[in-house]
């Protein structure tokens, strides 16, 4: 890149937010804005900070003037007891902040917009998912129909402002992803924080492990998240690209508490507690799209990702 450009951050002090802070922080190609609203702001050389409510239509106008690059890391989330018990926390905030991100981006002539969706609208499945596989005629599964149709109804306004403008539109489909500053508080986490944080807390022995772990996920490392990233803006030719971003392997819950245990403390003793809630579906993901139009594929393999993330824990939050 010849030119330097305005990058902004939306979401900076959340779980991908913050990585991609640290990832773009001191890269000459661009000047970084990160934004945050409640969680204060970390320290950190070459970012210019900017608080800002992406759910009011003022906040949002005046954080995207001037910026060429937007990255949208900003959401309401929570781990899988909310999105039982709470499935509506996921709605109205991520509709009404994109919604307005959005407008403002086509209005201001905004180069490009990365937006992070999701891929809760796949329906469970025994074979790796590509991005048409996604079936609008078959429901949702119940847990995830609030937060799903809400992911694809950003996708769809995605692609409707890539027609009515000059903005460059990224959808990363993203499977399940881990590493350094995820959410490791057990009431907010996902089923890797939540099982690392147990492990490396365990105190008599044993962990619980919600449900029987028959479930499985597609686990993709942060780090391979943020290369992806960076492919889209450098390579993606097409004004609208949506895309899976995954590790492209299906890993039964149970098998990544046994690895996580291994890493950590192999004498532990794994015990299932099937009184708890858990979403039994099985996913993984096609990403010969990505790998194809943007020449990304992921590097980090599940065991070594466990390994780094387990090292950053002790650092960062068991010390």
């Amino acid at each position: 890149m010849s030119e330097r450009k305005t990058l902004l951050i939306c979401g900076a002090t959340g779980f991908i937010g913050r990585n991609l802070v640290e990832d773009y922080a001191g890269d000459t190609n661009f000047r970084v804005i990160a934004v945050w609203h409640r969680t204060p702001p970390f320290e950190i050389a070459g970012v210019e900070w900017r608080q800002a409510d992406l759910t009011n239509a003022e906040d949002v106008q005046a954080c995207l003037v001037g910026v060429d690059v937007v990255i949208q890391a900003a959401a309401t989330t929570s781990g899988s007891k909310d999105i039982i018990s709470r499935p509506h926390i996921h709605v109205t905030d991520n509709a009404v902040m994109n919604s307005l991100l959005l407008r403002a981006v086509h209005d201001l002539g905004v180069g490009h917009f990365v937006f992070f969706s999701c891929t809760v609208m796949y329906q469970s499945s025994a074979a790796p998912l590509g991005e048409s596989d996604f079936d609008e005629s078959v429901p949702l599964h119940p847990n995830y129909f609030g937060v799903g149709w809400t992911k694809v109804y950003i996708e769809k306004m995605c692609e409707f402002y890539s027609r009515q403008g000059k903005t460059k539109f990224t959808i990363i489909r993203h499977s399940n992803i881990y590493g350094p500053h995820d959410k490791f508080d057990l009431e907010k986490s996902h089923v890797f924080g939540a099982t690392m944080t147990k492990v490396c807390t365990a105190a008599d022995g044993k962990i619980t492990v919600w449900g029987a772990g028959e479930e499985a996920r597609d686990l993709l490392f942060i780090g391979d998240l943020m290369d992806f990233v960076r492919c889209a803006i450098v390579d993606q030719a097409a004004q609208y690209g949506l895309y899976n971003c995954g590790a492209g392997k299906a890993v039964t819950i149970r098998r990544l508490v046994e690895m996580i245990v291994a890493a950590e403390n192999p004498d532990l003793a794994i015990e299932h507690d099937l009184t708890k809630p858990t979403i039994k579906t099985s996913l993984f993901l096609d990403c010969s799209r990505a790998q194809d139009e943007l020449g990304w594929r992921p590097r980090m393999s599940l065991v070594e990702g466990i390994g780094q993330t387990l090292r950053w824990w002790h650092a960062h939050i068991g010390s």
